[in-house]
């Protein structure tokens, strides 16, 4: 028996190894409530949620990715292994103590960024 497509638990996992294999992503994230997952047996695959009308993928960006790019590698990679809609979610910027580097500080308050439509956080400007 060849399968013709992953079952769902093959899809969602399937999914969410190329979300996080794609550079500037740091994590799926299960949401504020940890509402978003697709529920398998005796397990829960946090930040992908697979729908009749889409895929909604819900991640957390590295502090040096540009959310925009990011997001849209995510789509292509999640597109590559679903042929449905795809939504992403940027929930978070990790810091760098989650994974990336520790520079040993807690970095900088937020401020006002001087550039044009750009979001100032701590670790760096999130560009769009």
């Amino acid at each position: 028996m060849s399968p013709a497509a992953p079952s769902g638990s093959d899809r969602a996992d399937l999914v969410a190894d190329a979300v996080v294999a794609v550079d500037g992503v740091a994590s799926l994230h299960g949401g504020m409530f940890g509402e978003i997952g697709t529920y398998l047996p005796g397990r829960r695959v946090a930040g992908v949620a697979i729908r009749d009308d889409g895929t909604e993928i819900h991640i957390a960006v590295t502090p040096d990715a540009v959310v925009r790019e990011t997001a849209d590698a995510v789509r292509r990679a999640v597109r590559a292994v679903v042929d449905a809609p795809v939504h992403v979610v940027v929930e978070d910027v990790a810091s760098p103590s989650d994974g990336g580097a520790d520079t040993g500080s807690s970095g900088p308050e937020p401020t006002e960024s001087s550039e044009p439509g750009s979001i100032s956080a701590p670790g760096g400007t999130l560009r769009p």
